[in-house]
């Protein structure tokens, strides 16, 4: 197969070139979530928090950090684990001689942990990697049993191969806070999605607001475009001091206010694994986004 024919798709938009999914990869019976949102943002504290809570509610569960930086899962195994890429140059590339315990770490009331990792900058494709994630996965039977796979994801959605974990995900999830970037930078996301809505299964579950005292402006945007609130965790500095700790939420003391936000985890997560209908949300012009949230 030449280079060109490897890229050959589905169109997935205008101007678009993407790796297609090989069919064989599909996860399975698992219900699988990709967690969006601006860099900075608290992707990976969300996915963290919300991996536990679906282990809370008894689901097997396992977390796919996505990001090169590999530190998804970081307050759920407590250290920075070897990353798929890094396993993969121990053994020259040859995946038969990879183990699960090379790749897949158990952290924080058993759910499983994987960090992709990703190549050199500016060498290759991050939907490579993974790609063979899930391959190895899948190779190694770790998702048969699985009820539930958290893809963390990179920040903004830059290039087809970081929209990869869409191939495979039931619904997109997208974490912003009630400001102007993080609202601009979840357009942009809900734009990628309804690209990939024509050709994967995927579909906009909506937005988990962070880091947020307030919504008025997430309620703005969500009225003109179609989008959806699923839970909102407030501006709390025991929040960003749980990272420090190498800690989740489900950790720490449990005084009023972090167990108030555990609850609301486990509200969100019975909520996606009940079943959330999928939104039909459109992204909007970006001097639209300007003139709705107040900007001259």
């Amino acid at each position: 197969m030449s280079v060109l024919e490897s890229f050959e798709s589905p169109p997935d938009g205008e101007g678009s070139v993407q790796v297609q999914m090989d069919p064989a990869l599909s996860i399975g019976s698992a219900k699988v979530f990709a967690v969006y949102g601006k860099g900075g943002i608290g992707k990976s504290t969300t996915s963290s928090n919300l991996a536990v809570a679906f282990s809370k509610l008894g689901k097997r569960v396992i977390q796919i950090g996505c990001d090169p930086k590999h530190d998804s899962t970081f307050t759920l195994t407590k250290c920075l684990i070897p990353t798929v890429i890094d396993a993969l140059e121990t053994v020259n590339y040859h995946t038969e001689e990879l183990r699960p315990e090379d790749f897949v770490f158990e952290g924080y009331n058993g759910v499983l942990c994987v960090e992709a990792g990703g190549p050199p900058a500016g060498t290759g494709c991050g939907g490579y990697v993974v790609g063979q994630t899930v391959k190895l996965l899948k190779e190694h039977h770790l998702l048969d049993d699985t009820d539930v796979v958290v893809f963390d994801v990179l920040g903004d959605v830059v290039c087809g191969g970081f929209a990869t974990p869409l191939h495979h995900a039931e619904r997109a999830l997208v974490v912003a806070a009630n400001d102007f970037d993080s609202i601009f930078a979840m357009n942009r996301i809900i734009a990628a999605i309804r690209a990939k809505s024509k050709n994967y299964e995927v579909r906009l579950g909506g937005v988990i607001c962070n880091r947020s005292d307030q919504t008025d402006q997430i309620d703005k945007f969500n009225d003109a475009s179609g989008m959806r609130t699923l839970g909102r965790i407030p501006a709390l500095d025991v929040i960003r001091r749980s990272r420090l700790k190498k800690a989740t939420l489900f950790e720490l003391e449990p005084t009023p206010e972090v167990e108030a936000v555990q609850r609301e985890y486990l509200r969100i997560a019975q909520a996606l694994w009940d079943g959330v209908e999928p939104l039909d949300a459109h992204a909007l012009k970006d001097r639209d986004i300007f003139d709705l949230l107040g900007y001259d």
